[in-house]
């Protein structure tokens, strides 16, 4: 028979990790499970990495959460990572991330994360009346990008093509809030799905670590853009470029010259407009920066922090347990 029992993590002055742990009778011999959380925050728009071993070698794993599957990658014999983005629309409370591991071994996990609310500001801006209320004669070219980019959110490469650090495709600080509640020419529109960079007209725009172009070409919105795919569902895209450097299809390195910095497309002057989905998540690119970056700790971000738990079935102490780290 399995029991299915809640246990409620150590809380920090960050954020609580709760996880549901499923266990068997001992005889069943089936191993723990260890699930490693990393993150800046558990709020909307956040990365989260989860770093899941078990004690024997697995073939697969089979990761879901927030209605997405996601894509795990092999970190070891016997650890995996995935990447988990709490999309900006995420409510709070407990949301479940389901691990499915085998063969040759078989482990079902159900890890909970809970999600806080998160205050985002209203920004207001004056445009160009068309990208406010765009003419009906370009409906169609907006409507057929869209379904564009939505392809390319949803078709990553399965494994990772990255490695090492992500770093600031650009040099200057970020003087936009991810998440703010955007108002053009008086008119609500989406909220702002990216970070924005101070950058002069010309600065050249580098690739944050290694991966695929997707993408160069003018859209309507962003105008000149360039998306690269880093795999296992992490892509950024790069608006508003004066040029690109880039062709789609190709191979770039980490701080390739994708392009420089312009005003191209919605724009109320020269500046980066970095956007980041995680498996189609919307999320803050300095959130990817603050996990995935240079010892996990740039320049004007929180600290990241960790809660460690086995959430597994049989786990021979039979409770769940914890520490925390700044």
């Amino acid at each position: 028979m399995v029991v299915a029992r809640p246990v409620h993590m150590l809380k920090s002055s960050w954020h609580v990790v709760t996880a549901l742990v499923l266990t068997l009778p001992l005889a069943a011999q089936t191993p723990p499970v260890l699930v490693s959380v990393t993150a800046r925050q558990i709020q909307p728009g956040e990365l989260v990495l989860l770093t899941i071993a078990t004690a024997a070698p697995v073939e697969a794993l089979h990761v879901r959460a927030f209605d997405r599957d996601l894509v795990p990658y092999k970190a070891g014999a016997a650890t995996w990572r995935v990447l988990v983005g709490i999309d900006l629309d995420v409510e709070p409370g407990l949301h479940d991330v389901s691990i499915e591991a085998g063969p040759p071994i078989a482990a079902a996990v159900t890890h909970a994360l809970t999600v806080t609310d998160r205050r985002f500001p209203t920004r207001r801006l004056t445009v160009a009346p068309q990208f406010v209320n765009p003419p009906p004669d370009v409906q169609a070219r907006i409507e057929a990008e869209a379904r564009l980019l939505d392809t390319v959110w949803q078709s990553s490469a399965a494994e990772p093509l990255w490695s090492g650090a992500f770093r600031q495709p650009v040099p200057q600080p970020a003087n936009s809030a991810f998440g703010s509640r955007s108002v053009f020419n008086g008119e609500a529109r989406s909220p702002h799905g990216g970070a924005d960079f101070a950058s002069p007209a010309g600065t050249p725009v580098r690739s944050p670590a290694a991966g695929r172009v997707r993408l160069a070409r003018a859209l309507y919105y962003t105008g000149n853009t360039v998306v690269v795919d880093h795999g296992t569902g992490l892509v950024s895209l790069f608006a508003h470029l004066s040029r690109m450097n880039v062709a789609e299809g190709a191979s770039v390195p980490a701080g390739a010259v994708l392009g420089a910095v312009g005003a191209t497309g919605r724009v109320t002057g020269p500046h980066l407009h970095w956007t980041v989905r995680a498996a189609g998540a919307r999320v803050d690119p300095l959130s990817l920066l603050a996990v995935l970056g240079t010892g996990g700790r740039p320049v004007g971000n929180p600290p990241v922090t960790s809660h460690d738990g086995y959430a597994g079935i049989g786990h021979p102490s039979g409770s769940l347990k914890t520490s925390g780290r700044e």
